[in-house]
């Protein structure tokens, strides 16, 4: 059988870097390395690609964000019975607004109202035409969509068809897990639903301060110490493009500042030196989107 023995070398290792290794075999008790009492099949995919392969099976999306909806939807669309779990409450939101993108109409309100009447208006035409969420297990948080966006970072859910097949029956709302046996997992109200696989759509992490160690810009949470607007700059030509918490529109905000940065440092250093008598220009720019 193939192996691997790690030494306690102080030695350089294929990245060129001490401490750094392709691979780590961890031997730590069950229970941290596998889901409790639900055993790992032998190969899985590392991404959601298609619904197809589950057809016909009972599925638990672990998520309830943009990309949880949309997974169930696409189960939906292949013949499984997605059961999705929602454990906090979130704000979904229509994709259209008598024919206007809403996210388009947010941002046009924002320009002339506060930011606290716009998450008013946007509530409001979020029950004129989704409904009443609560019936279906959904529950609104008490802060507005646009103020939980811009102070935790948490988008609103946009609707792109399964509050329908909810409603139908064909995705099932449930609370919490609490555990997993063999093939079934417990929810926090005591239901026992037989499930034959698992999908976690539970978002993502910025990995940025992994690989960037040069740099003090990005503190430990993998976002820019400094904050919006100003933490799109950092040192030796080092950018940051979307990490405003602010979704499309703090991104864009972030690309138009560096357009105009790039450009004016262009022009500056683009200039005919003394010494030279040609233009000399910066060699060195890094973007971190």
């Amino acid at each position: 059988m193939p192996f691997l023995m790690l030494e306690r070398e102080d030695c350089i290792a294929s990245l060129w870097q001490k401490r750094t290794y392709d691979r780590v075999k961890l031997h730590i008790p069950k229970h941290f390395c596998e889901l409790p009492r639900m055993p790992f099949p032998e190969s899985y995919p590392d991404h959601y690609k298609s619904g197809e392969p589950y057809s016909g099976k009972r599925v638990l999306v672990v998520g309830c964000g943009n990309s949880g909806m949309e997974v169930s939807l696409d189960l939906c669309d292949h013949g499984a019975h997605p059961f999705m779990v929602v454990r906090d409450a979130m704000h979904v939101i229509p994709r259209e607004v008598l024919g206007k993108s809403t996210f388009e109409l947010a941002m046009l309100l924002v320009a002339w109202l506060p930011l606290w009447l716009v998450d008013k208006i946007m509530i409001f035409l979020a029950w004129l035409v989704l409904g009443d969420l609560d019936k279906l297990g959904i529950h609104r948080p008490a802060v507005g969509p646009l103020t939980l966006k811009q102070t935790q970072g948490r988008a609103p859910v946009l609707d792109t068809g399964a509050l329908a097949r909810i409603r139908c029956g064909q995705i099932t709302v449930v609370p919490g897990i609490t555990r997993f046996t063999n093939s079934d997992a417990v929810l926090s109200d005591g239901t026992i639903v037989h499930v034959d696989a698992v999908i976690l759509a539970t978002g993502y992490r910025s990995n940025v301060p992994q690989w960037l160690r040069a740099t003090d810009f990005f503190g430990k949470d993998g976002y820019p110490k400094t904050e919006f607007p100003n933490g799109w700059k950092g040192q030796f030509g080092l950018y940051s493009v979307g990490f405003a918490r602010r979704g499309l529109s703090g991104a864009s905000a972030d690309a138009v500042r560096i357009s105009k940065d790039l450009c004016q440092l262009w022009k500056e250093e683009s200039r005919p030196t003394k010494k030279a008598g040609r233009p000399c220009y910066r060699r060195s720019i890094s973007v971190v989107l």
